[in-house]
């Protein structure tokens, strides 16, 4: 059965070429209709109920984060097509959104729509809208971030983060209750994710600076759990900057 979507986008172009490409790429995809603003998005999204909906994030009287808000009644996937912007993309990344920078690249909307698709026919209850919805609401350490596991996935506060840790291919995050997640992705995706008071003290480790408790010369910090974490000499810098 074939998966029932919608396009939201203000730039007619935009929509026939994504049109387009879904047709011919992901022919398990059926568009059910296109809008142009979140005036006409809320309504069809409300009348056609679509299971995916493609989401250009900037648009003119109102933004994707708009049209959520106003359809957050409604479930469905969502896939973002967005221009790079730094803070678009660390709120889609903490809510482990799908999304594809424009210009479209056929490969990254193969890989997005297969995955929505994958959640969509997984039944899977992870509300990333909801939690992009609240994330935008609140401050940087207390957003909360999606960790995508060998399991399954775990919504996590950022607060509640202590320490994350490079483990080859994975990252381990040790939580302030003691337990610790292995994550499938690499350090430097936390590093680029995630503001102030985490910062990158090695190549191995980032930490949250509210839980250092003492920093000795030699190179080294305490965190409230008694853990030692190296300083590097290339991260001593902007580490000594946090306390200032």
């Amino acid at each position: 059965m074939k998966i029932k979507a919608v396009i939201v986008d203000d730039e007619l172009i935009a929509r026939e070429v994504l049109r387009s490409y879904v047709t011919k790429y992901c022919p398990q995809i059926e568009i059910l209709g296109e809008a142009e603003n979140i005036k006409e998005a809320v309504p069809m999204i409300a009348q056609k109920q679509p299971q995916l909906v493609f989401l250009d994030v900037e648009m003119p009287y109102g933004n994707a984060f708009d049209v959520l808000e106003a359809t957050k009644d409604f479930s469905y996937e969502t896939i973002f097509i967005t221009a790079f912007s730094q803070y678009s993309l660390q709120a889609l990344n903490k809510s482990a959104s799908y999304y594809i920078l424009k210009p479209i690249d056929i490969q990254e909307l193969i890989l997005a729509v297969n995955k929505a698709a994958d959640s969509i026919q997984n039944k899977e209850e992870l509300n990333r809208n909801k939690i992009l919805l609240e994330n935008l609401k609140l401050k940087p350490e207390k957003q909360q971030l999606i960790l995508p596991t060998l399991q399954g996935f775990d919504v996590v506060k950022t607060e509640d983060i202590m320490r994350l840790q490079a483990d080859g291919n994975f990252t381990q995050v040790y939580l302030t209750d003691g337990s610790r997640k292995m994550v499938c992705r690499f350090l430097k995706h936390f590093d680029d994710l995630l503001e102030k008071p985490f910062v990158r003290v090695h190549r191995s480790h980032i930490i949250n600076t509210n839980f250092v408790k003492s920093y000795h010369k030699s190179g080294t910090a305490t965190l409230s759990d008694q853990t030692e974490i190296e300083i590097s000499g290339s991260f001593k810098d902007q580490f000594l900057r946090v306390f200032a």
